[in-house]
């Protein structure tokens, strides 16, 4: 209005619509003035004014065009200025309209606004305290100043992170998610979609965020624009200030771009945070309600990359999405542009690009095809590498981590085939996309002099300025096609399992067998199960026909032989298994303890809660009845003592009794126990059954065990015998007799031994918790236990780590990679001075050479710039796969002959969270960000090269701004380098939390703890998002800082080509041609700058993959020496422990003291013990698992320390105490060396006693499931023997082989132990004392120390032994 009257005064005409025009603007303008003091914010929040708000400064773009065609520097300014006051103010009006939204209650998942609001409930609307204030700390994100201080001057911890707004709670997000995939299963039930669900959670968020990226995408293309006018002014010679003003105008452009460039990237961030995090609860919400039947179809691999990889590459998506429309529209625009500048030869450059379009689509196709094949085999590797590791330890007693080390690598050679595929054919994209820019300005700028152009100065840099626009959107259009894909296919692999049907039990009120069924806890009618899953055609029935009613309070005993059903009741009652037919009611809550117990990482304490509240008189009286009392005054920290991952530094008897002190702290009306009595000694199996089972707190509620226990059985109300997944009879003790289960002792015995029991109650109760000892070898240092905090490095990561990752890929791949590199960048910089120096000389008429000449040096420039980008986009991605596969080999190779005390302390969780994540990061996205970080290190010494050699001036600021810059990025990357590994320590919890949860889901669904397990991980989850909250954070406060520094550069070197022009310096600053090309370089400097640090410092976080992986390459490794044996050693079998002292740790007492013994060769020797007495730590010292620190072992007279330790193993045959079965054929699990025929093979198994369920399961080529799930525990146990026995050695250890069979089973095997062991040397690790009855002789050992040996039947007969006492509690 001022500069109208302005106008008028001076006698210029003034069009009437310019003055409706501002008039209404202004009128505009104080109401919003008078509302806004007011308080009436409110009124500008209607959703029509919003949008009228958002689509007005697109309405202003036709208006803009006319203003800019003219030369007038100041209505140019006034007009973009009065432009951008629109924008800001539709801007503010919709986060008012948000906030006020908001306020309204209204459920709304959107960004959360950009200021701060408090609401006055009274009066009814937002107040704004401190407006600016606010406004100012959130774009130039101060909230991060505190952290960055610590950062710099110490290491950071969780409890420095930034707090996590309330919309970014993990929580809210899942809920939101959770009910829109809900809605989806609802709309299409048979195929839901995760992509729709998300569209729905966050679709309109994410919508609007795309405003603001229109925005920021059309404000890059306004430098090119005053650019060119510039550069025309330059050309002019004016002495007019319009220039001073051209110049200050770019650089207030680059200051704008800068703060709505960052303010999408954070609340796209947060965008992506929120859907992590929902994505990774949903998961673990899947795995904790999905049945184990129905979650068989996938592979516990499968849905470890589900959490680790697959939620990742879903949110990748966020970026995607956006830019798969945006890159098009950036396209768009410069092209026009460039018809702007140079007419039609514009197509000359388009038909290049349309040309390579089916080149790229039939690229990403086969990039996809690669794709979904290595992820395929990724699964399969994670799926081998956790079996591998989870097993260890007994992989190290058959001495087979090599062949399984050999499968994995087979397995990882498949995977890295199809990841070079996938690189080599990244490198094409990137060579094609890479050189399409100088391919585009030869054949635009040749045929524009063909057609008669004469080039000038503005026309050539702004199309130079113009193709640097284009270099990014052509540069990500391959990267956007694949994420995307990636996205795609890993949403589809995430529906499918989220898809799959949760536990659900048939509890239907119809169809119950005559009777009370309120009197009646689980009423089972014809009830049909299998382990197949819901998309199985092939059903394998497990459980036929069974129908079953246990009335209330009653003690059920399932019995039957090995593999004939009886832990398939448990799960089919708990709703693990497939119900086909039938229906299942229960009457009140349960509680399940499995065959193998599932142990938590954590205090015991933690482990018996399980979430519940602390009962002091009900803790200590569940303690004493599973005689955990003892056990845990040894322990030092008590209670709260850490238990290492799945228990491994507590005995087998010692994790099935705090099993079920956590069933029995629960107090539920049906406890379903899967044969607990087996892990412990005859003793405490007393113990417990009086004290636990019978007594006070189990005796009034309904418990269902399984169990081969004699005293248990006559114990029970109810017995049911399975047979072959049938019930083949139901009764009760005193009619067991008909019962052709086995031959038990006569009842008038047992019942004569039930009175005894009676009568000495208490006493055995007595002796049993007075005689329970420790294993001390497994005692603990402490409250922290065996397991060390997961460590972290400090400070910067160091060079030593990018040199080994150099090594890795190889010294002269590395060089070759660099100097490419190098050289593609002189030759483009050499390619824009040709360019330069033609414009000159066609400007001053003295042409020395023809067109033809200046064209044909442009095309040896294209040919050398495009020659040498296939170069370097080969050779990186030949030097990162080589990298990859040197890495993962090493990893593989140190951790398989890492000593088995690195295992006990180091969860697995840490060991696959290098194997998967970490990996995943140095096979994909380290070379991948390598790769733009060398880009652009070469990029801006080519910049500051041209600009210096074109204005010398530009020295004197070359010098501080490297100073501030350089302070500026070690500021911050002292405290990104703490966030990265932050982020990578928050997030194994996670993954060991999975992983943990995956082993226990059905005793979390059996306690109905749901709920507080998922409370747990949401809380690992919280820590996670709140480092990367503070790392996004981070890196855009130094995104932001040195964009705006970016801006200094670009308004220095415009002012100065300005002064220069009107020859103000006694030097000059070069021709026309020179100074815009100068121009044309410092205006992308904005960019590549922020790209620069942000691509080093995203370096250095990807780098902390390999110094976590590095970390790794250092532990301590077992002694593997290469003598040779003779070639039939053991040939006798003789044992010789002399005075053998073995500690587990340093810090430790002994597991053995002294222990001295011989071992005749080809006789038959039972350990036994009570539980944690030692027994194990025999053939711990025997296999070398942990070294010994006295004394020594011989095997035949050769000392055992001096022979190879794979020879040693190799040599000995065991059958370990928790079975072991792994994923593939059974041949192969039997015989994985194929070294006996199959005739052999049946013989053994028949003589197991398993040669009819493997006829049944498909012979000897059926598939063996994850873990052996397919067969019983008892079954495993058979098979393990089987396969022990077709080893042929001298030497067999059993360790607790026969506990999880029946009486009749076992006797049956120790008749085949005896006769196909004649002439062995067989060492029994044994709990029944009928197992040990018929050895030549036993070893008793307590705390470490051997007690008593002898001949069995002797030591019986002598009733002062302790052998004898061990009889008499076991009632034979």
């Amino acid at each position: 209005m001022v500069l109208l009257l302005r106008s008028l005064r001076q006698g210029y005409a003034v069009v009437f619509h310019r003055w409706l025009f501002s008039c209404s603007q202004i009128a505009v303008w104080v109401t919003v003035l008078l509302f806004s003091t007011r308080g009436y914010w409110f009124v500008f929040c209607n959703q029509v004014l919003s949008l009228w708000w958002i689509v007005k400064p697109f309405l202003l773009i036709p208006h803009l065009q006319t203003v800019f065609s003219s030369q007038g520097a100041f209505r140019c300014l006034r007009e973009s200025s009065l432009a951008l006051l629109d924008i800001m103010f539709g801007i503010l009006i919709n986060i008012m309209r948000i906030k006020w939204a908001s306020y309204r209650g209204r459920s709304n998942s959107m960004e959360e606004p950009l200021l701060p609001c408090k609401i006055d409930v009274k009066e009814g609307h937002p107040k704004f305290p401190g407006l600016m204030c606010n406004f100012w700390h959130l774009i130039t994100f101060k909230t991060i100043d505190t952290l960055m201080a610590c950062g710099v001057e110490r290491q950071l911890d969780s409890n420095d992170l930034l707090n996590l707004p309330d919309n970014l709670n993990p929580s809210s997000c899942h809920q939101i998610l959770q009910q829109c995939w809900e809605a989806q299963q609802r709309k299409n039930s048979s195929h839901p979609s995760l992509l729709k669900a998300i569209c729905c959670a966050y679709g309109w968020p994410y919508f609007h965020l795309g405003f603001l990226k229109v925005i920021n995408d059309c404000l890059g293309f306004v430098g090119p624009v005053l650019l060119n006018k510039l550069i025309r002014f330059l050309q002019q010679g004016s002495d007019h200030y319009h220039g001073y003003i051209f110049a200050i105008s770019l650089g207030l452009a680059s200051i704008l771009k800068s703060f709505l460039d960052t303010q999408y990237t954070f609340h796209l961030s947060k965008l992506k945070l929120k859907l992590r995090s929902s994505i990774m609860t949903i998961i673990y919400h899947k795995c904790l309600h999905v049945r184990l039947a129905e979650r068989s179809k996938f592979s516990e691999g499968e849905i470890q990359t589900f959490m680790s990889v697959d939620a990742d590459r879903t949110v990748n998506l966020c970026n995607s999405f956006h830019d798969i429309w945006s890159l098009p529209l950036q396209i768009g625009i410069a092209l026009y542009l460039l018809y702007v500048q140079v007419k039609f030869a514009f197509l000359s450059g388009i038909a290049i690009t349309i040309l390579l379009i089916p080149v790229n689509k039939w690229i990403a196709q086969l990039i996809a095809k690669a794709t979904r094949s290595m992820m395929e085999q990724k699964d399969e590797r994670i799926r081998r590498t956790a079996e591998l590791f989870t097993y260890i330890r007994t992989l190290k007693m058959y001495s087979w981590e090599l062949i399984f080390a050999s499968w994995l690598m087979k397995t990882r050679a498949l995977e890295v085939k199809y990841l070079s595929t996938r690189k080599y054919l990244d490198a094409w994209c990137v060579f094609f996309w890479a050189t399409t820019p100088t391919l585009f300005s030869l054949f635009t700028f040749g045929l524009y002099t063909l057609m008669g152009h004469q080039l000038d100065a503005a026309t050539v840099f702004t199309c130079l300025a113009l193709f640097n626009n284009l270099i990014s959107p052509l540069n990500s259009f391959p990267w956007v096609i694949n994420g995307l894909i990636d996205a795609f296919i890993s949403s589809r692999r995430l529906s499918k399992y989220l898809s799959s049907s949760e536990c659900e039990l048939g509890m239907e009120k119809k169809g119950y067998p005559s009777g009370n069924p309120e009197n009646m806890a689980v009423i089972i009618c014809d009830a049909c199960s299998t382990w197949s899953s819901s998309d199985e055609k092939d059903l394998s029935l497990i459980l036929d026909n069974v129908t079953l009613q246990i009335p209330k309070g009653y003690l059920v005993a399932v019995i039957g032989e090995v593999g004939s059903g009886k832990s398939s009741v448990l799960n089919l009652i708990l709703g693990e298994m497939r119900l086909v037919i039938g229906s299942i009611h229960l009457n009140g809550s349960t509680t399940y303890v499995p065959q193998i117990p599932w142990i938590l990482s954590g205090t015991i304490r933690d482990n018996i809660l399980f979430g519940r509240n602390y009962n002091s008189t009900r803790y200590s009286d569940v303690l004493h009845a599973c005689t955990l009392d003892v056990d845990i005054s040894l322990m030092i920290g008590g209670d709260m003592a850490c238990i290492g991952e799945k228990g491994i530094n507590l005995s087998g008897g010692q994790r099935a009794r705090l099993a079920l002190a956590r069933a029995l702290y629960c107090a539920s009306d049906i406890y379903m126990l899967d044969d607990v009595l087996s892990a412990v000694d005859a003793h405490v199996a007393c113990s417990i059954l009086h004290n636990a089972i019978l007594g006070p707190l189990m005796n009034l509620q309904t418990r269902i065990l399984c169990t081969h226990n004699i005293q248990a059985i006559y114990a029970a109300d109810m017995v049911v015998e399975m047979d072959k997944g049938r019930v083949k009879w139901v009764g009760t003790p005193s009619d067991l007799k008909v019962s052709s289960y086995l031959a038990f002792p006569s009842i008038d015995n047992c019942s004569i031994s039930s009175e005894v029991q009676v009568g000495e109650r208490s006493s055995i109760s007595v002796e049993a918790e007075g005689g329970v000892e420790v294993d001390n070898s497994y005692n603990l240092e402490g409250v922290q236990g065996t397991i060390d905090a997961e460590t972290r490095k400090e400070g910067r990561v160091e060079l030593l780590v990018y040199k080994n990752y150099a090594e890795f890929a190889g010294w002269f791949i590395t060089i070759l990679t660099c100097l490419s590199a190098l050289l593609m960048q002189f030759s483009r910089n050499g390619n824009d001075l040709w360019l330069s120096y033609w414009v000159d000389t066609t400007g001053s008429s003295q042409k020395d050479y023809s067109t033809t000449f200046y064209l044909g040096m442009l095309c040896m420039f294209c040919l050398v710039n495009s020659t040498l980008t296939l170069v370097r986009a080969f050779s990186f991605a030949f030097g990162g796969i080589h990298a990859a596969i040197q890495m993962h080999d090493r990893l593989l190779n140190k951790l398989i002959n890492a000593s088995i005390s690195f295992f006990d302390q180091t969860p697995s969780g840490r060991i696959l969270n290098r194997f998967s994540s970490d990996l995943y990061t140095i096979d994909d996205s380290l070379p991948f960000i390598f790769n733009i970080l060398l880009a652009n290190f070469v990029g801006l010494l080519g910049i500051a090269i041209i600009l210096s050699y074109v204005q010398v001036i530009f020295l004197l600021v070359l010098l501080p701004f490297w100073y501030i810059y350089s302070k500026l990025q070690f500021y911050y990357r002292s405290t990104s380098r703490e966030l990265r590994r932050l982020d990578s320590v928050s997030r194994s919890p996670i993954y060991a939390s999975f992983t943990e949860t995956l082993d226990g889901a059905s005793t979390i669904r059996a306690f109905s703890s749901e709920d507080f397990f998922f409370l747990r991980f949401i809380e690992h989850i919280t820590v996670y998002q709140r480092t990367s909250y503070s790392e996004v954070t981070a890196s855009l406060w130094l995104s932001l800082r040195l964009q705006l520094l970016a801006a200094f550069i670009v308004s220095f070197v415009a002012v100065m080509s300005v002064v220069g022009s009107q020859r103000l310096l006694p030097i000059t600053l070069g021709t026309p041609g020179l100074v815009g090309l100068a121009l044309s370089y410092a205006a992308p400097i904005v960019s590549l700058l922020g790209s620069f640090l942000t691509s080093f410092t995203e370096t250095e976080k990807e780098m902390v993959s390999v110094e976590r992986v590095l970390q790794y390459m250092d532990i301590p490794q077992e002694v593997v020496r290469d003598e040779q044996l003779y070639l039939n050693w053991p040939s006798q079998g003789e044992i010789q422990f002399q005075n053998v002292t073995l500690r587990y740790m340093p810090s430790l007492p002994p597991a053995l003291r002294g222990v001295s013994f011989i071992i005749t060769g080809g006789t038959q020797v039972g350990v036994i013990g009570r539980t944690g007495a030692g027994k194990s730590s025999i053939l711990n010292a025997l296999f070398r698992l942990n070294p010994i620190s006295g004394g020594c072992i011989l095997v035949d007279g050769i000392n055992i320390a001096e022979i190879s330790l794979r020879d040693l193993r190799s040599h000995l045959a065991v059958v370990p105490q928790s079975p072991f079965l792994f994923e593939g054929s059974l041949r192969d699990n039997l015989d994985p060396l194929h070294i006996s025929d199959d005739r052999m093979i049946w013989n053994i198994l028949e003589k197991c006693h398993v040669k009819q369920e493997v006829e049944a399961g498909g012979g000897l080529d059926m598939h063996v499931k994850e873990s052996g799930i397919s067969f019983s525990v008892g079954q495993r146990q058979l098979l393990c023997l089987a396969r022990a026995l077709l080893k042929s050695s001298q030497v067999l250890c059993l360790d607790e082989c026969t506990a999880n069979i029946d009486t009749q089973t076992s006797a049956k095997l120790q008749n085949a132990i005896a006769s196909e062991c004649r002439g062995l040397t067989v060492i029994t690790i044994a709990h029944r004392i009928s197992t040990v009855m018929n050895m030549d002789n036993i070893l008793i050992l307590d705390q470490g120390i051997l007690v008593e040996q002898g001949n069995p039947n002797s030591l019986l007969n002598d009733d002062l032994s302790r052998f004898s006492s061990f009889a008499k509690a076991s009632k034979m």
